[in-house]
C-alpha cells in the first residue's frame, strides 16, 4: 500500500523526497481522473462541434479596466491560503505535517508565507491588468465554444461531486456521521460515487442551459469521460487502502508479517475468533460469525492478491497491527478481502472502450449517455455482492444505497435508450409523411 507519493517513489525509484508525504495518493488519482475526463471531454466536444451538433455562444466582455479593489483582494486571499497552509505545510515545524488533512483543517499555518504569496498572486494580478489597460474602456464580443468551457464544467463537477458524494456517504453511515459530524464532514475518505454523480449532474444542467450547450450532446460527450474518470479514481482506492474493498475471502487469512496464505475453514474460524471485536465492529453485526465471506482460492495463473488481500499499511489504520512495523501505517487486515476496487478499474476501463467504439454509432442525442447509465449500473450493482456497505432492511430486502441507485439507473437508462429511439422514430416517420 501507498498511502501517499512518499511511498510509492520510495519503493518504485529508491528515493525518499520528504514533501511527497503531503500528496495523498488517492487523492492524486482523483486529480488525475478529472484531468484525463477533461482531455476525452474536450476530444468529444469537438468532435461534435465539427459536425455542426454543439454550437457557439456570443459573450460580451469589457476589456481595457485596471484591477479593481475586488481583484486584488480575491488574488490576495487565494495566494495568503495556499502560503499558509499549503507552503506552511512544507515548512512549518508544527506536529500536525505528519497529518496533511488535520494540519490543512487546523488553524496553524505559515503567516509569512501566506503574506508573500499573497502579495504576490495581487501583484501579479496588477500586472496582467496594468498591460491589458486602455484609454477608453472598450466592449467587445467574442465567441465561446462549448470545449472552451470543459474547464468550468470540470470545477462544477469536481466541487457539487465532491459534496455529493460526502453528503451521500453520510446518510449511507448514518451513525459515523452522527457519532463525529464534524470529523465526517471534513475527512476526505467516505465518498459515495452515485452521489457524486447525481450532484455533479444538476450542477452541470444548470451550467449547460445557462450557457445554451445542449445538455444531451454534453451528456453523450462526457459518458467516455466519466467511465475512464471513475476507473482512474478506483486506481486511488486500491492504492491507498481507503477502505473501498470487498467481503473476506475466507480461503485465506493474513499472517502476523502480512503474508497472505491458504487456510482451511477451521483456520479462518480461528483467526475470525481471534479478532472478533474488531470484525462485529467493521460489519456493525452482533456477533462476529455473522461476518460477510466468501471461499474463493486464486487459480495458478493469477497473483493471489487479485481474490485476496491484506491491505497492508493502508490509509485508513483498518485493522490489526504489522509484526515489526513502526510508524504511522502499519495495519493490515486479518483476513484478506476482495479487491474490488482493482475490478472496477479492470471493468470500467474496458467499458470505457466500449462506450468509445459506440461514439459513431449511437447517433440519437442522449443515447450514448443512457448506455453509460445501464452499464455502470449493471456493474456496480454486481460489484456490490462482495462489497463491504450498510444495508438497508426494506419488505424483508436487504439492498445497499449503491444497489438500489445502480438498478434505478440501469432502469432509467433503459427507459431513456427506449424513450429517444421512438422519439426519433416517430419524428423521422412524421416528416416523411
Amino acid at each position: 500500500m501507498y498511502p501517499n507519493l512518499y511511498y510509492a517513489f520510495k519503493d518504485f525509484f529508491g528515493v525518499e523526497w520528504t514533501g511527497l508525504r503531503f500528496i495523498n495518493s488517492f487523492g492524486f488519482f482523483v486529480a488525475l481522473g478529472f484531468i484525463v475526463a477533461a482531455f476525452v471531454l474536450t476530444i468529444e466536444l469537438k468532435r461534435k462541434e465539427r459536425d455542426g451538433l454543439l454550437h457557439a455562444e456570443d459573450v460580451k466582455i469589457i476589456v481595457g479596466k485596471p484591477a479593481g479593489a475586488a481583484d486584488l483582494f480575491l488574488n490576495f486571499l487565494l495566494g495568503f491560503l495556499l502560503g499558509f497552509k499549503i507552503l506552511g505545510l512544507f515548512i512549518s515545524d508544527s506536529s500536525l505535517k505528519d497529518d496533511p488533512q488535520q494540519f490543512i483543517f487546523s488553524s496553524e499555518g505559515s503567516w509569512p508565507a501566506g503574506i508573500i504569496l499573497g502579495l504576490l498572486f495581487a501583484g501579479l494580478k496588477w500586472r496582467e491588468k496594468n498591460k491589458q489597460k486602455l484609454t477608453k474602456v472598450e466592449e467587445r464580443t467574442i465567441r465561446i465554444w462549448p470545449h472552451d468551457r470543459v474547464g468550468d464544467i470540470v470545477i462544477f463537477a469536481a466541487v457539487f461531486g465532491f459534496l455529493g458524494a460526502k453528503i451521500f456517504h453520510n446518510f449511507e453511515n448514518w451513525n459515523e456521521f452522527v457519532a463525529n459530524p464534524i470529523q465526517a464532514l471534513l475527512s476526505f475518505s467516505g465518498l459515495t460515487f452515485y452521489g457524486g454523480l447525481i450532484c455533479a449532474t444538476l450542477a452541470i444542467f444548470w451550467y449547460a442551459r445557462k450557457h445554451h450547450i445542449g445538455f444531451r450532446h454534453l451528456c453523450d460527450s462526457a459518458a467516455p469521460a466519466l467511465i475512464l474518470a471513475y476507473a482512474i479514481g478506483r486506481i486511488g482506492c486500491q492504492v491507498s487502502g481507503d477502505g473501498d474493498w470487498g467481503i473476506l475471502n475466507s480461503a485465506y487469512i493474513t499472517t502476523p508479517d502480512s503474508k497472505v496464505e491458504l487456510a482451511d475453514s477451521t483456520v479462518f474460524n480461528q483467526v475470525l475468533q481471534a479478532n472478533s471485536v474488531y470484525y462485529t465492529q467493521q460489519f456493525s453485526i452482533p456477533n462476529y460469525i455473522d461476518a460477510p465471506h466468501k471461499m474463493i482460492k486464486a487459480p495458478s495463473w493469477i497473483p493471489t492478491w487479485m481474490v485476496a488481500y491484506s491491505y497492508p499499511h493502508n490509509v485508513i489504520g483498518e485493522g490489526v497491527k504489522i509484526n515489526g512495523c513502526s510508524g504511522q501505517y502499519c495495519s493490515h487486515l486479518p483476513i484478506p478481502v476482495f479487491p474490488t476496487a482493482f475490478y472496477e478499474t479492470v471493468i470500467c476501463i474496458l467499458l470505457f472502450v466500449l462506450l468509445w467504439s459506440l461514439r459513431s454509432i449511437l447517433t440519437i442525442p442522449g443515447t450514448m449517455f443512457a448506455v453509460y447509465l445501464i452499464v455502470n449500473g449493471i456493474e456496480r450493482f454486481f460489484i456490490e455482492k462482495i462489497r463491504v456497505n450498510t444495508k438497508y432492511d426494506i419488505f424483508g430486502f436487504h439492498p445497499t444505497q449503491a444497489e438500489l441507485i445502480s438498478g434505478l439507473m440501469v432502469l432509467t437508462g433503459i427507459s431513456l435508450f427506449l424513450y429517444l429511439k421512438l422519439k426519433h422514430r416517430n419524428t423521422t416517420n412524421g416528416n416523411l409523411s
